[in-house]
């Protein structure tokens, strides 16, 4: 079973989703006149005025926390280390190059998701990829796929893979057996999922700012105290992606390769961009100013926060470290505890523990408001099926935390695979749409006015809205 994933996950990985993705983000980078860089102060206005215009629902500030939540995670501590050990040093500046472009493939599908977005019985915001196809593209069927195959990564696979890294990392720093950990994770989980969209979202407006600060004063530090060292490591990056480190034509091909693939696959992990999970809580807000396209900057920011920021931070502790060996079997969040206790002594595995515990912890919330989301696009609102659906996440939790580090990372790499394919071909078949929101957005702001959302601009695609959403 495990040689059958691991051939689905190199087929899907190696011929198709590496050139998909490149292919999107140049894409909507060039046709969007490369907004992720010359609109990025006014991106950071955006988000800090993002608190304002939720007095019904979601705001923006606390749906850009919630999509932080879900990318904040195993990817940033976890998954470095894994690119690292199986890519090499040059894995890093792939992650860096597709969260750029990613950013751009982000703005377009948060705009969507905010553009299509519906309301559900309780009066809260939904949306996603799922929504903008059957309501964008008329295909019902392809946004049925897309749910399903969110739903089991999101729902499923991904919460065992931030389950497994914390379990790892306490049975590390504090002995503490996988399958106690596994016991209070579901027990803790619980609490915040049976709370409903609203509760996760406050949940991740207070954890996900303190969590994220906290590793980078940290990462700082260290970097700091190791200035001297850090010319070297980008240096040892950049040489190692390009192949420069390796003898001969046949290495240098398959090193670039395994640097390419691992980057991209964990690059995309962590920051989500493309994979179309993001838009989801893109959707759930009430936007600042009111207009779509504001939702799309305020993505765009995380995305760079993950990748950029937070990504880079754990690969220079595990550099600077010289912890990184090929052979040694030390990878993923072992090899970033033990690149910690190298710089900061025998507390730093104590941190990381306690670091992933709160990263993971809100990314198995945050996944799960995804798979809610779309487990409603799929018009199951029976109660009793919810409450079993969410059983069968806290299963999976427990599965996570007792499971192999391998099979977990196939099935996560095999499941968002899958719905970055789906997502993409839709926003290539709405590029459009898209195109139209960004630039109605940047004349209003030309025109010194605020930004206000008026669909009768443009009657084709005002025909296709959910009545009520953006219509007094």
């Amino acid at each position: 079973m495990a040689d059958i994933l691991n051939s689905i996950s190199g087929l899907l990985w190696g011929h198709l989703l590496i050139y998909l993705l490149i292919a999107a983000g140049v894409f909507f980078t060039i046709r969007l006149g490369f907004i992720q860089f010359t609109q990025f102060p006014y991106m950071v206005k955006v988000m800090m005025q993002s608190r304002e215009g939720a007095e019904d629902g979601i705001s923006s500030f606390q749906a850009f926390c919630t999509s932080l939540a879900a990318r904040v995670g195993t990817g940033n501590m976890a998954g470095v280390g894994v690119a690292l050990y199986l890519g090499g040093p040059g894995a890093i500046l792939w992650m860096w190059l597709i969260a750029l472009i990613g950013m751009a493939t982000s703005f377009a599908e948060s705009c969507l998701a905010q553009l299509y977005k519906t309301k559900d019985d309780d009066g809260n915001f939904r949306g996603g990829p799922a929504y903008y196809m059957e309501l964008g593209l008329k295909r019902k069927w392809m946004g049925v796929l897309f749910s399903l195959c969110l739903i089991l990564a999101f729902g499923f696979v991904f919460n065992a893979v931030q389950a497994n890294s914390i379990a790892a990392a306490f049975n590390v720093a504090f002995d503490v057996p996988k399958y106690v950990m596994g016991i209070a994770l579901v027990a803790a989980s619980g609490i915040i999922i049976f709370g409903g969209l609203k509760t996760i979202a406050r949940f991740a407006e207070l954890v996900v700012p303190f969590m994220a600060v906290a590793y980078l004063i940290l990462a700082l530090y260290v970097c700091a105290v190791n200035f001297a060292q850090l010319p070297d490591i980008f240096m040892l990056i950049v040489k190692s992606a390009m192949g420069i480190e390796q003898a001969g034509a046949g290495a240098i091909g398959y090193a670039v390769m395994q640097a390419m693939l691992q980057g991209i696959k964990r690059g995309l992990f962590s920051n989500e961009a493309g994979m179309g999970s993001a838009a989801n809580a893109a959707a759930s807000a009430t936007p600042n100013p009111n207009h779509p396209a504001s939702q799309g900057y305020v993505q765009m920011l995380g995305v760079f926060v993950d990748t950029i920021v937070i990504c880079t931070a754990t690969a220079s502790l595990i550099l600077l470290s010289g912890q990184l060996e090929p052979n040694s079997g030390l990878t993923g969040i072992e090899l970033t505890q033990s690149a910690l206790v190298h710089h900061v002594g025998e507390w730093g595995a104590i941190f990381v523990a306690v670091a992933i515990l709160f990263f993971a912890f809100t990314s198995i919330v945050a996944n799960y408001s995804y798979a809610e989301t779309n487990l409603l696009f799929l018009d199951h609102h029976s109660k009793k099926g919810m409450m079993v659906f969410r059983a069968c996440v806290l299963g999976m939790v427990m599965f996570g935390a007792v499971s192999e580090l391998g099979l977990v990372w196939t099935l996560a790499d095999i499941s968002m695979g899958l719905m970055a394919v789906v997502n993409v071909v839709a926003l290539f078949m709405l590029r459009k749409v898209v195109l139209w929101l960004a630039n109605d957005y940047k004349e209003q702001l030309k025109a010194g006015v605020t930004p206000e959302f008026d669909p009768s601009t443009n009657p084709e695609v005002e025909k296709t809205l959910p009545k009520g959403i953006w219509t007094k």
